[in-house]
């Protein structure tokens, strides 16, 4: 749920960008003094107290900012859908349909709203026993604030977009065993023309976004479960359970059960 490195505070003006990038990961990132100004779409202007929500696979880059201190949280979206908690994406979904990227917390939620980063940080940097339980909380809890304080600002806009589309559609099916034509068919449109369109916006083709889906849900219960290797194989969409170990394999330099061993030794609070 939680990539290593995603959870930063402090000196952001090293994450400077001078390309578009795009991340297989929702982006949540809470501003807590100075400005920016980042294009999404179009340019926009941030400053203390607001919110920048990057869903999945959207282009995005820092233009320029000054002073700026913050939270940055990425966590990937399958692994929410997963458990059965895909409203949580609601302000995601939001900004793909034509709301604004950027989101203000009240001033009287600000103070709390960042103690749940804090808390977040904490439990980061140093895992106990039940530290997944409160990671996944405490997301929680920073999404409902991000809801929140949407819902009051401006209006959804019906953007018929087909690339949000295809991309939602892939997070919240694609550990159903999906193809190509299974997303074309869901926002109506043709594979070739689907390829073409998600190709050019988000650089990599749709079976590379529904792999990256697969392969979230995949580490996360490699890490958090005891589930044998054919049966999370299954769970993400592989039948074939020598064929998800051949991909996985190919994308993380090891096999499922060898990188399951080498991250939960990493995983586990050393004794002082």
């Amino acid at each position: 749920m939680i990539k290593h490195g995603d959870l930063e505070h402090g000196d952001m003006e090293q994450r400077r960008l001078d390309d578009a990038v795009t991340h297989d990961s929702m982006g949540v990132s809470f501003y807590t003094a100075g400005s920016a100004t980042i294009e999404f779409d179009s340019q926009w202007s941030v400053r203390a107290g607001d919110v920048v929500l990057v869903p999945a696979g959207s282009p995005h880059r820092m233009m320029g900012m000054e002073k700026v201190e913050g939270w940055g949280l990425g966590f990937c979206p399958v692994c929410f859908v997963a458990d059965g908690d895909a409203s949580l994406l609601e302000p995601f979904d939001r900004v793909r349909s034509g709301a604004s990227t950027v989101v203000t917390i009240a001033e009287n939620r600000r103070a709390f709203f960042e103690s749940l980063f804090r808390e977040l940080h904490q439990e980061l940097e140093k895992p106990r026993d039940g530290t997944r339980i409160i990671q996944r909380s405490l997301i929680s809890l920073i999404l409902s604030e991000v809801s929140s304080a949407a819902s009051r600002g401006e209006q959804t806009l019906a953007v018929d977009d087909v690339v949000s589309n295809a991309l939602r559609f892939i997070e919240r099916r694609c550990l159903e065993g999906i193809s190509l034509r299974d997303v074309a068919a869901g926002v109506h449109r043709s594979p070739a023309h689907l390829t073409t369109a998600v190709r050019r916006a988000t650089g990599r083709s749709v079976q590379e976004w529904i792999i990256a889906g697969r392969m979230s849900e995949a580490r996360r219960r490699l890490l958090h479960s005891d589930e044998l290797v054919d049966v999370i194989a299954d769970r993400v969409g592989y039948a074939d359970a020598t064929h998800f170990i051949r991909i996985f394999r190919r994308i993380h330099g090891a096999t499922p059960a060898a990188w399951r061993a080498n991250h939960r030794h990493m995983a586990t609070p050393q004794a002082r």
